[in-house]
């Protein structure tokens, strides 16, 4: 398939600059894909579409504050910041993103804070738009994440017009977030509620969690346009024991597995034996999913509305027939859904 065939007009109305009220109220579009049928739900009705001995993975990544705000060295520019990945743990490098990136070449220094105790120096440009970071510090590398932390904001997408509040610190965040090392939220997941988690534990669906650490790579532009050429960023993903015990057992009883965002689906993907089971797995993948493909492990998916021409939605469009993904989207926009990260879910069954 080709780059343009992902294209539609969005209006910008639909783009959500909040999240819902209640994380469970957001609306419900689900996808029946045998009969090609669209229904119309709230959030907390998901339950309704699954039994006991199901199962929901989960993507359990904490989102850190990754975008700090600089100035930069004699001439005290203000320089945006957003950290990408730790390179180096002992010598404190990272790669990064800068804006304005003509402003900035190796050897330039950034200070942070009010009283500038935080420094980093640019020692490689990586990319047309990334740069690579030494941060000097005085102080232990716990004191020295906690300073981060206090500097850093909330990463919210760049289309949110709005500076970021304290209620962005805990919504652009799931309730089920543990393991710190993503700069984007899993956004399928913000929909769930500590009480919809809870009916669903009582109603006997089982939750298997993984860790993919969403970086940038997932929203980058595809700039090809034939698709088989797009290479992925490579993210970190750990898959143990106790989730593919769950998974592989919801396959051997031929039940629902249901994967809660394209993160968790590409993270099942990443590590499928030639049985067609789950893989325990540790280490990074770059796996992209377009049309055809043939999926292994999910039978259902939970996730939003996607921005044209994006790797998500081409691989929705895989799982969910690239016909039915664009009539479902022309409802959509009809409806009045939300879109992106604080917007509607989409449940495609």
């Amino acid at each position: 398939m080709k780059l343009s065939e992902f294209q539609f007009d969005l209006p910008k109305a639909l783009l959500a600059q909040r999240p819902a009220t209640d994380r469970d109220e957001s609306r419900l579009m689900v996808l029946h894909r045998k009969e090609e049928k669209i229904e119309h739900y709230s959030f907390k009705e998901v339950i309704n579409f699954f039994d006991e001995g199901d199962v929901m993975v989960l993507n359990n990544t904490k989102v850190f504050p990754a975008r700090l705000f600089g100035n930069k060295e004699k001439t005290g520019a203000r320089i945006e910041v957003f950290l990408l990945r730790e390179l180096n743990q002992e010598q404190r490098l990272w790669d990064v993103l800068v804006d304005p990136a003509r402003k900035i070449r190796i050897g330039n220094k950034l200070y942070f804070g009010d009283d500038e105790s935080l420094v980093a120096e640019v020692i490689d440009n990586t990319t047309s738009r990334g740069r690579t970071l030494r941060f000097l510090f005085d102080g232990s590398y716990a004191e020295f994440r906690t300073k981060l932390k206090d500097l850093g904001e909330t990463p919210l997408p760049k289309y949110i017009k709005r500076e970021t509040d304290e209620e962005d610190r805990e919504r652009y965040q799931t309730i089920y977030a543990k393991h710190e090392g993503a700069v984007a939220a899993p956004t399928a997941g913000l929909h769930f509620s500590k009480h919809l988690l809870k009916r669903l534990e009582i109603k006997g669906i089982d939750l298997a969690e993984l860790t993919l650490h969403v970086g940038l790579g997932t929203f980058s532009p595809v700039e090809v346009e034939d698709l088989s050429k797009h290479k992925m960023d490579s993210e970190e993903l750990i898959i143990d024991a106790t989730a593919v015990a769950k998974v592989n057992k919801a396959i051997a009883e031929r039940r629902k597995i249901c994967a809660v965002g394209t993160t968790v689906m590409r993270g099942l993907e990443s590590s499928v034996s030639s049985g067609g089971q789950l893989n325990e797995f540790q280490g990074w993948t770059h796996k992209f999913i377009f049309p055809p493909y043939d999926f292994s492990i999910a039978n259902s998916m939970i996730t939003n509305f996607h921005t044209p021409k994006s790797t998500l939605l081409m691989m929705v469009s895989a799982f969910a027939d690239p016909d039915f993904i664009r009539a479902a989207y022309k409802t959509a926009i009809k409806e009045k859904y939300n879109f992106y990260s604080y917007g509607d879910a989409m449940l495609i069954l």
